[in-house]
């Protein structure tokens, strides 16, 4: 096959994207993006290519049980044949659409392209011995952490530490509930246009949408991409997750006050706590991240949003915010901590292969310096919020109950929603599991600082 037939076959490029994702750590969404900027793939195409490659990722650890006795006895497998088995595993098994035939046919073809026809004649005799003989079953696994990893796809610390903190029977919903495909979800700017106008003139353009159980100012998308809706470009919308929206509204904003958004980038919550403020009015967020190419992400969001006359942009550590700002400067400080994101694990299949269980005890440090370092800023009866995306305890309540323990002028108070949320509330802050309402996981805890 030519080399320009063959960077136009959707497999192909699946293969390369998943080789890189593995070897360079990379996130697939960023690579798969470049690949469909770059290539002119027609949208059945397009479709295609990006489910190979979240769907070999969602099932990695299936597929390498799977492939296992099959392949067991070669010494060394190149990444880029792994990845084609796996491509081609995943046809033929998950897939119920993709004739058997026709994935075999297609492997041998990029084998001989990229390999040579010993590389070849091996995948094509995994492949038919797969056919004749039929894979394993996770579900004959006794062990339960190791049926549940395999079955779902999970590193195995992953299963124990949900085990630990929620319970089997939780940890299996949860993890069947990650299985299930990501909703895309748009916040309305209510100051712009009422939900009920927004979800009737995207039905207009072509985009079916329902309403958020979750957040009132937040419309579910059945169908196509929202950020092609002129809506979208206008800033009327934005692509928000439902939990996600609730951060804002946990926060209980007034036109007048001054906020701290300590970790901003990329600015979308920046951008909701500004719709609630006027500059009539003296109100302001000022939005902190580390890096100047990521606060200039908040100003293009706010720009686009129409809100930037009431946002402050800085270039700076969070940790250092302290040195910057008067204590009690702020009626209101959110602390959208940096995390492990295990929360995204339905959006971003990879990331439960990137982390380990160390990476969650040392971001619990970070979380606690950035609170330690924000908390005098916060004035007497003003709120600290924190939230997370992710759903480890160790993450989110311990960090919590820490805080609290050295900063005795704080006390919980109950998270402030639109929506009643009664599966979600837990010792007065709110833990969104992915499997209570097919969000992503998120954590939200609001700190009040007493009066003297």
């Amino acid at each position: 096959m030519k080399k320009s037939k063959m960077n136009q076959n959707s497999r192909y490029l699946a293969m390369t994207v998943l080789e890189k994702v593995e070897k360079q750590q990379a996130f697939s969404n960023l690579l798969l993006n470049d690949v469909l900027n770059s290539k002119e793939l027609t949208a059945t195409d397009r479709a295609f290519l990006t489910e190979l490659v979240y769907g070999v990722i969602q099932n990695k650890i299936k597929l390498d049980y799977m492939l296992e006795p099959f392949i067991g006895r070669q010494k060394k497998i190149d990444s880029w044949v792994r990845q084609l088995l796996r491509l081609s595993l995943y046809q033929m098994i998950i897939l119920d659409r993709i004739p058997t035939h026709a994935a075999v046919d297609e492997a041998v073809q990029i084998a001989k392209f990229k390999g040579h026809k010993g590389i070849s004649g091996f995948i094509n005799g995994v492949l038919r011995a797969i056919d004749r003989k039929g894979v394993r079953d996770p579900q004959a696994i006794r062990e339960w952490g190791l049926r549940m990893s395999v079955t779902y796809s999970y590193p195995e610390w992953i299963v124990s530490l949900l085990e630990e903190e929620v319970g089997r029977e939780q940890t299996e919903e949860l993890l069947q509930s990650l299985s299930s495909r990501a909703k895309v979800s748009v916040r309305v700017n209510t100051n712009r246009q009422s939900v009920e106008d927004v979800a009737r003139q995207l039905a207009e353009e072509g985009f079916e949408t329902v309403r958020s159980k979750v957040s009132d100012q937040v419309l579910i998308c059945q169908n196509g991409l929202p950020v092609n809706s002129a809506l979208f470009i206008e800033g009327v919308i934005t692509v928000q997750d439902e939990s996600s929206a609730l951060v804002a509204e946990a926060m209980q904003l007034t036109p007048a006050d001054q906020v701290l958004d300590a970790c901003a980038a990329p600015g979308g919550k920046t951008a909701h706590i500004a719709s609630y403020l006027s500059a009539e009015a003296g109100g302001k967020v000022t939005a902190l991240d580390l890096h100047e190419k990521k606060v200039n992400k908040i100003i293009e969001n706010a720009a686009r949003l129409r809100v930037l006359d009431v946002v402050d942009t800085r270039a700076m550590d969070a940790r250092q915010a302290g040195n910057v700002f008067e204590p009690q400067s702020f009626e209101r400080v959110l602390v959208d901590a940096p995390c492990s994101g295990l929360g995204l694990m339905r959006r971003k299949p990879d990331i439960r292969y990137q982390k380990k269980l160390e990476d969650i005890v040392s971001l619990q440090k970070v979380q606690l310096d950035i609170l330690d370092a924000v908390a005098p800023l916060v004035k007497k009866d003003g709120l600290l919020v924190y939230s997370t995306c992710t759903i480890t305890r160790k993450e989110n309540d311990e960090v919590i109950e820490q805080f609290l323990h050295t900063h005795p002028d704080y006390e919980k108070q109950e998270v402030h929603t639109s929506q009643a949320l009664s599966k979600a509330e837990s010792d007065g802050m709110l833990h969104l599991y992915p499997h209570y309402y097919q969000t992503d996981g998120f954590f939200i805890a609001a700190l009040k600082r007493k009066e003297d």
